[in-house]
């Protein structure tokens, strides 16, 4: 499950994490959040808007969806979430309960997943 985290440094991360919902709405999220990443120094709210018309959705709707902020309550709800669970970066995992902050190497995914499935055999 991909939650929302907009750290508050980026001026743009809460405006792009709603867009990036807008664009779920219109089941297109994977790409947008490619799109997002491979554009990090433009994401104001007229790039945003240029790239959901870059990937095909529904322009009006999708500029509708942004103006309104109409899922700035799903996103502060994640966020809220991510604090509650002690989430203080990005990225952050989560591999039944236990937390992996930050960019890690396949072998730190490895050691959990292996001292996890060691522990459900006991």
């Amino acid at each position: 499950m991909y939650r929302e985290y907009p750290l508050p440094n980026h001026q743009n991360a809460r405006p792009a994490a709603e867009a990036g919902q807008c664009a779920n709405e219109q089941g297109k999220f994977w790409p947008y959040h490619d799109k997002l990443f491979a554009n990090q120094q433009r994401l104001g709210v007229s790039d945003l808007k240029q790239f959901a018309v870059d990937l095909g959705l529904d322009a009006a709707r999708f500029n509708s969806c942004i103006d309104s902020h109409k899922f700035a309550a799903v996103v502060e709800a994640d966020v809220n979430a991510g604090n509650d669970a002690g989430v203080n970066g990005t990225p952050a995992f989560f591999i039944n309960g236990r937390i992996l902050s930050g960019a890690q190497p396949f072998e730190a995914f490895k050691k959990i997943i292996d001292e996890e499935l060691a522990f459900k055999k006991r």
